[in-house]
């Protein structure tokens, strides 16, 4: 999947930079271990989708040269992680370009290392993964780029000062100094408005706390939040923020009025300095106006790269009915008039390619005559992976006497996240209980590739997150590309993707004060009396659900029309 070893025209540019785009992990291939869940792929399909336009865009992020972790699972579920061992050289372009920022009094050294996105289009994304595995730094400051969300609060800060500040250092030691808006995906990376804070006092001879060189910083910036609860915020206290930013930093953040409760809280930082905010579908745009009631949240619904998500069967199918669709996305909505038996066998394409992958890694084989559902995300107890075993008898009754299904879990916890291990152990337990009626399958290992066959194969997509804990989720969005209908919580990006019974199935209703039997009575209820039924006795009722999937959710919930409304009304507003 890797093809960038064409050698650079510089060793800078790859094409003019308008747009920076900041993020703490980034989706860029399944052999590059820069990404752990959704923020990482939405960044990585956000810069695809970016070349797609030919925005003058580039990427900046931290190389991760020990990955997020491999992730081992024992018979009995539990789970136990070791680094990732890759060769940035095998995949990566190393620049000579160094640059450098002050950790803890200490000057630290960086490096770039560049990846092209080259799109249908032919144009070129910049990606520049930052890197102090130096000899001119100290062994500890070494490691500061080795781990994705690892080590304490001490080392994220560490490294949040290296993607923030750091990254701004680099943009301008590669030449790129006429970048118009500064996009923070997340608070991971809000330190570089004190960066910009400190250029524009320099250009413009004014104090870094004056209105005018805070206003203009402001105008500079846009932030994306992806968070739903106030759990999921980056907090430091000062003590630690002052030992690694210095005392002149932290200074600057209390006079400017950034800091929070005198806390550097970096979603805060990052809000206080942005023009123009957002959240990630319409309901999350509607949670965070309540969260951040001060600031004005508009909402951009996320999207998924489609030539990369759509399997090798529907590109196929794609580019014999509409050959448009790699160029502009919106023209799947044609897909409504290719004919049903080509999305079946198109599916069943996909579904075999899914099943082969799953005997691969697991030794399982499954029967491709049964229904399949799929469930993978990151395992963490908001998410819910356990709730379809609920009631293992009612779902043997299922089984026997309505239809036949096998399931195929995936998702790595957080090796912090005991709860989320704790989910894991019971899908096992369900598992082993289900073995003589219902095929439970968990692959461990999720990555873009598993990712790739599992949304492309399984008949249904299962999503059941707590309201209202899904800022948007973009696993079903992959799902529909394929023709995967979905059965989920009305939440995230599925209150606006969901049709009941036209491009899948809502579990319960839209209200957050829902009780959690009243969802598991309609999960099952749904499963027994509507999906099953339909999907071995009305096999073209389903099929229209697959080719609606498409022509409603795959046209819209793309990458294109994301980075579209981003240029629209977050990068260049008043061009």
């Amino acid at each position: 999947m890797v093809d960038n070893k064409e050698p650079p025209v510089n060793n800078g540019n790859a094409m003019p930079a308008v747009v920076a785009y900041f993020s703490m992990e980034v989706g860029l291939d399944t052999s590059i271990p820069t990404y752990g869940g959704g923020l990482g792929m939405l960044a990585g399909d956000s810069l695809r989708g970016g070349a797609d336009l030919g925005i003058p865009i580039v990427g900046i992020s931290l190389l991760h040269r020990k990955g997020y972790f491999h992730q081992h699972l024992d018979a009995q579920g539990n789970q136990t992680e070791s680094p990732v061992e890759w060769d940035p050289k095998t995949c990566l372009e190393p620049l000579d370009t160094r640059a450098s920022i002050t950790i803890e009094g200490r000057q630290v050294w960086i490096r770039p290392w560049r990846f092209l996105i080259r799109s249908a289009t032919e144009n070129e994304v910049p990606v520049y993964l930052l890197d102090t595995a130096l000899p001119e730094n100290s062994p500890f400051d070494q490691t500061l780029t080795d781990y994705l969300y690892g080590g304490d609060d001490h080392y994220r800060l560490c490294q949040e000062a290296i993607l923030g500040l750091g990254g701004v250092a680099m943009l301008r030691a590669l030449g790129y100094n006429d970048v118009e808006t500064y996009h923070m995906n997340e608070g991971h990376s809000a330190l570089l408005t004190i960066a910009l804070l400190r250029e524009e006092s320099a250009r413009s001879g004014l104090p870094p706390t004056e209105r005018q060189v805070m206003e203009r910083v402001g105008d500079e910036c846009v932030f994306t939040t992806h968070t739903p609860v106030p759990a999921g915020m980056d907090r430091f206290p000062m003590q630690l923020a002052r030992q690694i930013l210095g005392e002149e930093t932290t200074a600057l953040m209390t006079e400017c009025g950034c800091l929070h409760f005198d806390t550097l809280n970096m979603i805060a930082l990052g809000l206080f300095f942005s023009r123009y905010i957002n959240g990630v579908s319409m309901r999350h745009g509607e949670i965070s106006t309540n969260m951040f009631p001060s600031y004005p949240i508009n909402s951009v619904t996320n999207g998924v790269h489609a030539a990369t998500w759509t399997s090798e069967p529907f590109r196929r199918l794609y580019d014999s009915h509409i050959p448009e669709w790699r160029y502009d996305n919106l023209y799947l909505r044609y897909s409504i008039n290719i004919p049903l038996d080509d999305i079946y066998q198109a599916h069943i394409e996909a579904k075999q390619e899914l099943l082969r992958e799953v005997e691969r890694r697991s030794g399982v084989r499954l029967n491709p005559s049964i229904m399949t559902l799929g469930f993978a995300r990151r395992m963490t107890t908001y998410k819910r992976a356990d709730m379809l075993f609920s009631d293992l008898e009612r779902l043997r009754k299922i089984a026997r006497e309505v239809g036949p299904f096998q399931i195929i879990y995936s998702g790595k916890a957080h090796p912090r996240d005991e709860g989320g291990k704790v989910l894991i152990r019971k899908i096992f337990q369900a598992a082993a209980a289900l073995k003589d009626t219902v095929t439970v399958v968990y692959l461990e290992e999720y990555d873009m590739n598993l990712a790739m066959h599992l949304c492309a194969g399984v008949d249904l997509w299962l999503n059941t997150p707590k309201q209202p804990e899904e800022a948007s989720g973009t696993s079903g969005m992959k799902a529909a590309l394929n023709g995967v209908p979905s059965l989920s919580i009305l939440d995230g990006w599925w209150v606006e993707g969901h049709i009941e019974g036209v491009t899948g199935w809502a579990i319960g209703d839209s209200k957050q004060d829902v009780s959690i039997t009243s969802e598991i009575n309609s999960l099952y209820d749904k499963l027994e009396h509507v999906i099953i039924p339909m999907f071995y006795h009305q096999q073209r009722t389903y099929s229209q659900s697959m080719r609606y999937a498409i022509a409603l959710n795959g046209s819209y919930f793309n990458a294109q029309r994301m980075m579209f409304q981003y240029l629209e009304h977050a990068y260049m507003p008043s061009h």
